[in-house]
Formats: structure tokens, C-alpha cells, sequence
């Protein structure tokens, strides 16, 4: 039986899969970025929790769909609009701020040794836009499709995991620093 196209099952999947790519694109970056780092004298601290992360972004990939398809999640207009505009006003976010740090950028800490922290675009009006991008994008990603499960579970392992990776990019930064108290952004 073929699909209705209004309900999701078939541009869901597409829609994540073209996430993911996204992301394939951003690590290939983030690995140029991270040989750039350490070939200038820069230092990677944190490394523990990083494969953590990976897996909660990749198993947030694999979830999503499987949700939406196994447990036969309904499309809610009312719900996956606004979340698909949610969606794309943080990817706006975290693109502005992969575009502000630059060569800086990168998927791990490592923070140069010449570098003071970022202080233009969207680090001047927060301290962490990257993060508070992906802490909003993963639900909001998950709930354009009412993968509500996905949502809960992925969010909230993000969040515990943001939590460790704020404390050691503040420490790493403020190191680099001489020990002041760091200032805005990020590596």
C-alpha cells in the first residue's frame, strides 16, 4: 500500500537523512579544522566525553525516523510547523556561529594558544549560540514529526552531556586565558 503523502513516513526519513549528511559535511570540517588547531600549538581537553556525543547525535538520527515509522507517529501540522521553523531558525544559528569561529570551529575542544575567545557575531549576545542551537534543534527536530519519545530521551542526554562540555570548553578557555575568567564564545 502506498503512502500518504501527508503523513510523513516517506519525507521524514529524507528529511533526517539529509541532516545527517549535513553532519557527515560538519565532521570532515570540524577534522580539518581540529589538524589546523594542533598544528598552531592548540591543546584538546575533554576528549572522554566526546564519543558520548557522537553516539547521542547519531542514535538521535536513527531514533527520530524508527519512531516516526515503528510507533506510526501522525503528522500534526499545528506541531511540525512551528518545530520545522524552530528547526531551521537554530540551524540559522548554528551555521552563524560555525561561520564566526571559523578555522576555530571544531567538534572538540581545542583551543588555540594565540586565540582569545570569540567576542563577534552571535557570541556577542550569548555565550554558547552553538549549543543553545543544538539543545533546541534536537526536540524540535524530533517533534516535526511527533517523535515525542525521541525527543525526551535524546534531548535530555544532550543536555546532560552539554552540561559537561560547557564546564570543560570554560575551563580549557579560561587556561588559555592565564586563568581570568573567560570571555565570550567558544575555542
Amino acid at each position: 500500500m502506498a503512502e500518504d503523502p501527508g503523513d510523513g513516513r516517506l519525507w521524514y526519513p529524507a528529511l533526517i537523512a539529509v541532516v545527517a549528511l549535513l553532519r557527515l559535511l560538519e565532521l570532515a570540517w570540524s577534522a580539518r579544522n581540529a589538524r589546523r588547531l594542533r598544528a598552531r600549538g592548540g591543546v584538546e581537553t575533554g576528549a572522554g566525553h566526546y564519543p558520548l556525543m557522537v553516539a547521542v547525535h547519531a542514535g538521535f538520527l536513527v531514533a527520530a525516523p524508527l519512531e516516526v515509522i515503528l510507533a506510526i507517529r501522525p503528522f500534526v501540522p499545528a506541531l511540525g510547523l512551528p518545530m520545522l521553523a524552530l528547526f531551521a531558525a537554530t540551524m540559522a544559528l548554528r551555521y552563524w556561529a560555525i561561520a564566526t569561529l571559523g578555522d576555530r570551529w571544531c567538534t572538540r575542544v581545542i583551543v588555540p594558544p594565540e586565540g582569545a575567545p570569540v567576542t563577534s557575531g552571535p557570541y556577542r549576545l550569548m555565550r554558547h549560540p552553538n549549543y543553545l542551537a543544538v539543545a533546541i534543534e534536537i526536540p524540535a527536530l524530533a517533534l516535526v514529526h511527533t517523535a515525542w519519545i525521541t525527543a525526551l530521551v535524546f534531548g535530555t542526554l544532550n543536555g546532560l552531556l552539554l552540561h559537561t562540555r560547557i564546564r570543560v570548553e570554560e575551563a580549557a578557555l579560561g587556561r588559555a586565558a592565564g586563568a581570568a575568567p573567560a570571555g565570550r564564545g567558544a575555542r
